[in-house]
């Protein structure tokens, strides 16, 4: 890993106030070390640090990622109740989800148009609304 990757996840673990950690350094850098953003799960992620030759457990990269997620830092998106993707661009955005190879890709959120949502119940507020469009090639 570079030193401007390095650097890049030590910056992003502080704006959000977060102990840098060998291991949250070396997820962060991962993450966001090129200045872009990813979607991954916790098992790819932990796939990229193996091969990196860093020591971080499977256990280590679920909690660090809720973490994260929980900083405000990564949004966790959801798209079976089995699937998990952890996305480190955290504007509401609509996303694009190949089937045929578990892929998950931002969808042009400009061209997205939710005309009516149903009524809420009693007491109740939007948190979210998470939009998922599920493809398979022709």
């Amino acid at each position: 890993m570079t030193s401007d990757a390095i650097q890049r996840g030590s910056d992003w673990l502080n704006q959000a106030g977060l102990r840098p950690t060998r291991q949250r350094v070396a997820l962060a850098a991962l993450l966001v070390g090129d200045g872009r953003n990813r979607h991954v799960t916790a098992e790819s992620l932990f796939a990229s640090v193996q091969e990196r030759g860093e020591s971080v457990s499977l256990a280590t990269v679920y909690n660090t990622l809720r973490a994260f997620c929980d900083a405000g830092l990564m949004q966790e998106v959801t798209v079976d109740g089995s699937r998990s993707y952890f996305d480190t661009n955290t504007h509401d955005h609509p996303h694009f989800y190949w089937e045929e190879d578990g892929h998950l890709t931002d969808a042009p959120s400009d061209q997205l148009v939710i005309a009516k949502l149903p009524d809420l119940p009693e007491g109740a507020e939007i948190a979210s609304v998470d939009v998922v469009i599920r493809l398979r090639r022709k």
